[in-house]
């Protein structure tokens, strides 16, 4: 196998099969015949002569060769009992309380299951409304909101993955403003990427600075009217802030629906680039371009029969995925079945322009990237057709768009998603974003750093006798190639990171593949952390303008803390304090309020890698004011657990930010607790942080009151994690990045989505 040790390693911690002590006993070779085994063998169902063995070779060497990778769930579950192989679902809310809470258990069995679900809350009755039935009044989509996100909170996908939502609201919702505002703190709704879902007359107003209706979705009503262009720039600077909310123009998603007779499409995956009817799934997997690539003596260029082989098999494989499924629930079989929707989508672009000596930030690089998208999507419904010949259209083929064509086997055939986990196995950069950092400085075990270098550019500087390790920390040190003198402009200008490109290349890329795309494209514009507002505005119009289905932005550093108060924002040139721009500065000096003569609080037992540890959460009149620590008999860390508790004492008592602290222990990993049953924590500082919670929370609810014996069995509830506020990584600490809607880490392989 071509594998990097990187991407072996990545598959050895979260995709082999392991026993009961979380020893592998599958090898990576093993796993991907496992797949192949697994997926070939739907031919039988249409065939029973088929060739499934031979089948079976040719995909495993398709994804040994690192040419095709299908979605993680389809890699750890292929072949196993579970047997669960979508990435991501979409479900149905309705204007009911049984509603609500059947979508909340049923989301809950998707996540058991390893997948993601998007919801929309549209149709929920805004806050305040009227409940005949019970003479109450109604709650909002926000306040529910919190219902589904405790929910994922709760539950462990399969043991691998933790549940992620997609939360879309429309934007002539109601309560549309206090949807924007709901992630204002990024210790909030955590499990949730939001979106606003933007009409066209929406933008038509914004454009012509008018207002704009509110519809009550119980009663059709107008209820209200808002400034179109006042609710546009609330959005865009809430994602200023912390990048969210996105946007997702839904009068595009149902353009493109295929089958309208089945109803709105009101809602994608939590990365917003699958749109899907209620309880459809998306079945993916991603083609690596940089192993399209051929060398010729006049340099390299597009294997386009290499291409063309590659999405056929593809196809077939991602076809095979849907008749294999066993989804968490019998309508969502139905459902997927009836429209047997795929995604085939690509990772590795930005590594396949280097190759080719193709700026990612040029005209010649978004003409490209149209050319591949165009050749990929018309190979892929070609082979949709060949399949349809053999074992007939998709069954709702005679109530859709396509019902005058010829029959085609899938209602869709191609999406980009995010590919974080997937384009670290396969070595290569991410969906069709930009590279990150082509060199960074590595940590691993004793304190050694490993530099890791892009092959391609690591490659190219070596041929021109310019590699050196000195080099490579130069630019690691800086993240960019832009800067160093050493480096020549012709290799500047191809080794482009994210940053080094500017706003509107990111969107004219996405523009460019969604032109050619069934579904939707994946795809953060990354900006700097000085960024203003109107930047983001201009790209959330100039998406909107070339016609892209939706847009996902991230300034950098914007979720590494809490902005209390945004006054004036810093034009370009413009230097001012930041006390002159209304943000709050930490103050120097502060002395902590003595210790309370008396206290009241609560011990737990938390079982760590090593044994016990006992925490005390002691508080008064004024909150949580201490913490103390104590080992059981098996040993642990006494003096690494007593230190952080008199640090996190001091702090609660000189007025810090008690989620601030939280935030800063919880996740922390000890290599102790790895792979441990018996365990409900990361680390000792982890299970501080999950006490501080516990009684945090309770005194939110119950104030002056004593807190009660609580149940050894309440301590297996897992405590709340915040990907959504993350910038590093919760397993090995390393710079996560924002990419294709997604965050993930290319240290270890840890994501947020897949």
């Amino acid at each position: 196998m071509q594998m990097n040790q990187n991407g072996r390693t990545v598959l050895e911690r979260r995709y082999l099969v392991k026993d009961e002590h979380g020893e592998n006993i599958e090898t990576v070779e093993g796993l991907f015949r496992r797949v192949a085994d697994a997926i070939a063998e739907a031919d039988r169902d249409f065939d029973p002569k088929a060739d499934v063995e031979g089948l079976s070779d040719r995909f495993y060497d398709m994804m040994t060769n690192l040419e095709f990778l299908p979605n993680s769930p389809t890699l750890m579950n292929a072949g196993r009992p579970l047997g669960q192989l979508s990435a991501c679902f979409v479900l149905p809310i309705e204007d009911s309380m049984e509603a609500i809470f059947e979508t909340v258990k049923n989301a809950a069995l998707i996540h058991k299951s390893g997948g993601g679900t998007g919801f929309s809350f549209s149709r929920l009755r805004p806050a305040g409304s009227t409940v005949k039935t019970t003479g109450g009044v109604a709650s909002g989509p926000v306040s529910f909101m919190r219902v589904f996100n405790m929910a994922t909170e709760a539950v462990k996908q399969g043991g691998t993955r933790r549940g992620a939502n997609m939360g879309i609201l429309r934007v002539d919702h109601p309560d549309i403003l206090d949807f924007i505002d709901c992630k204002k703190n990024n210790a909030d709704i955590t499990n949730f990427n939001i979106s606003v879902g933007i009409t066209e007359d929406f933008m038509k107003a914004v454009e012509a600075n008018a207002d704009y209706d509110l519809i009550d979705p119980h009663t059709k009503e107008v209820v209200g009217h808002l400034s179109a262009k006042a609710v546009f720039d609330k959005i865009v600077e809430a994602a200023w802030r912390n990048g969210e909310p996105g946007i997702i123009f839904l009068d595009r998603l149902n353009r493109d629906n295929v089958v309208p007779s089945q109803g709105e499409i009101e809602s994608t995956n939590p990365c917003g680039e699958q749109p899907l009817l209620p309880y459809e799934s998306c079945n993916l997997g991603s083609i690596n371009l940089c192993n399209m690539l051929k060398e010729t003596s006049g340099g390299w260029e597009i294997d386009e029969e290499k291409l063309a082989k590659t999405v056929k098999l593809a196809v077939h494989f991602l076809d095979n995925v849907i008749e294999v499924n066993k989804y968490p629930l019998d309508l969502i079989d139905k459902v997927t079945k009836e429209t047997r929707k795929i995604g085939l989508g690509v990772m590795g672009f930005a590594d396949m322009l280097a190759r080719l000596g193709v700026a990612y930030n040029s005209e010649e690089g978004v003409a490209l990237g149209e050319k591949i998208m165009d050749f990929i999507t018309t190979h892929a419904r070609a082979a949709s057709e060949e399949l349809a010949k053999e074992r007939g259209a998709f069954p709702l083929f005679a109530e859709s768009i396509y019902k005058d064509g010829a029959p085609v086997r899938n209602a869709t055939c191609t999406t980009i998603a995010p590919t974080g986990t997937l384009s670290i196995i396969a070595g290569c950069s991410s969906g069709v974003e930009p590279v990150f950092a082509y060199v960074f400085i590595r940590n691993v075990m004793d304190n050694t750093e490993m530099i890791e270098v892009n092959p391609i550019l690591r490659e190219t500087l070596e041929k021109r006798g310019l590699y050196s390790d000195q080099l490579m920390r130069k630019i690691a040190a800086q993240g960019t190639l832009q800067h160093i003198d050493e480096i020549p402009q012709d290799i500047k200008d191809v080794f482009v990171c994210s940053h080094d490109i500017s706003p509107t290349y990111h969107v004219k890329m996405q523009a460019a593949f969604q032109r050619h795309t069934d579904n939707a494209v994946s795809k953060t514009v990354n900006f700097t952390h000085d960024a203003t507002i109107e930047d983001v505005r201009e790209v959330y119009m100039l998406a909107y303008r070339l016609q892209c289905k939706g847009v996902t932005i991230y300034r950098d550093g914007s979720r590494d803390s809490q902005v209390l108060n945004i006054g004036s924002v810093k034009k370009e040139g413009d230097a001012k304090a930041p006390e002159a721009a209304g943000l709050q500065l930490p103050q120097t000096g502060i002395l902590p309020r003595p210790r309370p003569e008396i206290t009241s609080g609560m011990t737990e037992r938390m079982r760590i890698g090593c044994g016990n540890l006992y925490v005390t959460v002691n508080y008064d009149e004024n909150g949580i004011c201490e913490v103390f620590t104590s080992t059981g008999k098996a040993g642990g860390c006494p003096s690494q657990s007593e230190a952080t508790a008199r640090l996190v004492s001091i702090a609660l008592r000189s007025g810090i930010d008690l989620d601030e602290i939280i935030d800063q222990l919880r996740g922390i990993r000890c290599p102790s607790t790895i792979r441990r049953q018996d365990v409900n924590c990361t680390s000792c500082p982890d299970a501080i942080a999950k006490v501080i919670k516990k009684v945090a929370d309770f005194q939110s609810l119950h104030k002056n009151e004593a807190i009660p014996f609580v149940a050894e069995d309440a301590q297996k509830r897992p405590a709340p994690t915040h990907p959504g506020a993350m910038k590093y990584c919760p397993e090995c600490g390393a710079e996560m990045e924002h990419e294709g809607g997604c965050v993930s880490c290319r240290s270890c392989g840890y994501s947020k989505c897949n």
